[in-house]
């Protein structure tokens, strides 16, 4: 009943457990509980962990509104463990407690624990998450187990709250009637609570580590133990995997398999990691060539790191990462690369904006991997993206209340600006990629377009532009959508939010692009399937050397080139006044420089004057200077054709003498007849021939094809 205050009264206990029942019937979750497993409590070791982070994330208030006061003494625990269960448990009671931070002080004040105990103040952190706990049990009494360790500090603030259980459990229900809300989750902001729908559904990601086992023998493993491939894993509850259709390395589950596979990530075979990572790394290798080094900036997880390594693996890139000022973690990173099978990544101590453009050892860095430091509004699950990507534990603040202030998000911004401009400066760098896992475009579009608007318009290099999104990554319909050129990935039930940004200047007209870059970039952008890399072929370089011996035969035969053009020029005039002309069949097409190199070979056979067979009709003996401009210069568009050597018989010579016209015609004559084998040609002529003519093609006839042939003076 209720008494003159309007507060809720008990006449006994019995009642009061009927009540605290009734109060129970929808809790935290909001959620029936049917067919859910009955909650019954964690470790001593997990509440006090879960206290510390609290400890350290909690919302402070002003002086005016403290209602309970916090010690700055973190509790002490007695079994560190680096266990991640251990650690996820720990970190989402944490985050639990501060979502409910002021329903549960409120409940607590209410039920005149405070200030009616003398309890020590480095205590109340440890009060609030394990209130939280008890509440969303139901008030039931947690189990424990015999082989577990007991912690002083949990046991004498368990004692207190079962004394309190009464009392707790109508200060919950006076607040749900206060708010008019089913369960203390309807309570929460509407984002916050969005936010927890979308983390109940979002499934797993994972990438496959190519070093360790080829995706081919994921998907056997996958098969062998019952899995079938989908194309969507949403609200499946079998053993189901689909592949990304951004990433082909990466695998997605549903979220309740996790611990079915986890022999397969023991072995670094697969990693669970935010898709947004994948994004960002696959866009750098397919910005990259095959000797272009990379710079990572603000990495966060060390997965990320392994991941940019393994796709270089082929490449002789080398891997740079910054801000890693601590000696002690490199014996535990080195171990993890070599397990990972990564071997081209290279540690800087310095933070990056101290780090200068003109170093010496990023000379050769030509895409910078930038990841700042943003508010994370687009991540559904904070616990296991702090897990996964060792962000701080602020990152948990902004969450729980579902939006970030102002001024921070300002510092943030100002932050990202900062490092995109520094990452501009580096004179040797082509490309950018700057990606956030926030929705917030103040952290983004923002932050981007101010950078390329203030870029340096004294510097000699090459400016910064923004381009499309990177083929194979998004598919032509998601690019000709993204208008802006701008990537973005809204927070839904099967991803995180993200957003990704490309930046890149045109290449320095002095830089030369090798074969193997374009080559090694068209590879990563799935252009090239099974063809290796940098070994050139045969064919090249025997076109190559034909090419120089083409050069050289040009030089050469210039001279004798002019010879035999005047040599046609003057035998036409003289035969300019007769009428009678003579058609030959057309025959295999032989260019100049094949007659020249004849006639210089068989000079012991040859009269005296080079005798040139009427049968050149590509010729063109009134202007000998086109031709042999056609011979320096062949059409690009002719084919190279290579002929078969064939034997031609010339028509009698008759020896001059240097008697009259008329003598010479009563002399007798003397047949001589000179064997000819026709060279291979070296270049293609200037007029089209029946050789060159495509298959099922009639030879097109052309009046050029025959010549006036003068009347011979033969003796």
């Amino acid at each position: 009943m209720l008494n003159s205050t309007g507060e809720l009264e008990f006449s006994n206990e019995e009642d009061a457990e009927i009540i605290s029942q009734l109060t129970s019937l929808a809790l935290s979750d909001g959620k029936s509980s049917a067919g859910a497993p009955e909650k019954t409590g964690y470790p001593d070791s997990v509440y006090v962990m879960a206290a510390n982070i609290f400890q350290g994330i909690r919302i402070e208030k002003s002086a005016q509104k403290v209602l309970i006061k916090y010690g700055n003494e973190p509790l002490r625990s007695f079994s560190e463990s680096e266990d991640q269960s251990f650690q996820r448990l720990s970190y989402e009671l944490a985050f639990s407690a501060l979502k409910y931070q002021d329903i549960l002080e409120t409940i607590l004040i209410d039920s005149c624990i405070f200030p009616s105990t003398t309890i020590p103040d480095h205590l109340s952190s440890l009060i609030i998450v394990m209130l939280y706990d008890f509440q969303d049990r139901k008030f039931q009494t947690r189990v424990l187990s015999d082989n577990e360790e007991s912690i002083s500090e949990v046991q004498e603030v368990e004692n207190l709250l079962n004394s309190f259980k009464i009392k707790l459990a109508a200060a919950l229900a006076r607040c749900r009637i206060k708010h008019d809300a089913l369960s203390i989750y309807h309570i929460l902001p509407e984002t916050v609570r969005k936010q927890e729908l979308r983390a109940s559904t979002l499934p797993l990601y994972a990438w496959i580590n190519t070093c360790k086992i080829s995706p081919e023998e994921v998907y056997n493993n996958l098969k062998r133990r019952g899995y079938n491939k989908v194309k969507s894993v949403l609200h499946i509850d079998d053993k189901v995997f689909a592949v990304d259709q951004h990433c082909y390395d990466v695998l997605i589950f549903p979220s309740h398999l996790k611990n079915d596979l986890i022999d397969l990530f023991k072995d670094y075979k697969l990693i669970f990691q935010d898709k947004s990572r994948s994004l960002a790394v696959h866009s750098v290798k397919a910005l990259l060539n095959m000797d272009d080094d990379i710079l990572m900036v603000n990495t966060g997880s060390w997965y990320t790191v392994a991941h940019m390594s393994i796709l270089t693996n082929n490449n002789t890139s080398k891997v740079f990462v910054c801000g890693v000022q601590s000696q002690a973690k490199d014996p535990d990173l080195k171990t993890l690369f070599t397990k990972m099978g990564c071997k081209n990544i290279e540690i800087l101590r310095e933070t990056f904006i101290n780090i200068e453009s003109k170093d010496h050892r990023l000379q050769k860095v030509k895409v910078i991997l930038l990841l700042p430091r943003c508010s994370g509004l687009g991540v559904s699950n904070p616990v296991e993206f702090i897990l996964n990507e060792h962000e701080d534990t602020e990152f948990l603040k902004d969450h729980s209340q579902g939006g970030i202030s102002v001024d921070k998000l300002h510092i943030l911004a100002q932050q990202q600006y900062e490092q995109l401009t520094h990452a501009m400066k580096f004179t040797k760098a082509q490309a950018v990629v700057y990606c956030t896992c926030s929705v917030c475009p103040e952290e983004n579009e923002a932050v981007v377009k101010k950078a390329l608007e203030f870029q340096d318009l004294g510097n000699k290099v090459q400016l910064y532009r923004l381009s499309p999104p990177v083929l194979p990554l998004c598919s032509l319909k998601e690019i000709q959508l993204s208008t802006d050129k701008f990537f973005r990935m809204e927070p839904s039930e099967i991803t995180n939010g993200c957003f990704l940004s490309i930046l890149t200047r045109e290449r320095d007209p002095s830089e030369t692009v090798s074969v193997k870059d374009v080559l090694a970039r068209a590879a990563a952008k799935g252009l090239l399937d099974g063809i290796e890399l940098g070994k050139s072929s045969k064919r090249e370089k025997k076109k190559k050397k034909s090419k120089t011996s083409l050069t050289k035969a040009a030089t050469t035969d210039n001279g004798i080139q002019m010879k035999i053009a005047e040599f046609l020029n003057r035998e036409t005039k003289a035969s300019a006044n007769l009428s009678e002309t003579v058609t030959k069949p057309s025959l295999p097409q032989k260019n100049t420089a094949q007659v020249g190199a004849s006639s210089q070979t068989r000079k012991h056979k040859l009269a005296p004057h080079p005798a040139v067979p009427t049968f050149m009709k590509n010729t063109c003996p009134s202007r000998p200077r086109e031709r042999q401009t056609h011979f320096i210069r062949p059409r690009p568009e002719d084919r190279m054709v290579a002929l078969k050597p064939i034997e031609i018989v010339l028509p009698p010579v008759f020896m001059p003498f240097s008697s009259p016209q008329g003598i010479r015609s009563q002399m007798p004559t003397q047949h001589l007849y000179c064997h000819w084998v026709a060279p291979k040609p070296l270049v293609p002529t200037c007029l089209p021939t029946p050789s060159l003519s495509r298959k099922g093609e009639k030879p097109k006839d052309d009046t050029r094809s025959s010549l006036l042939r003068p009347p011979r003076r033969w003796l």
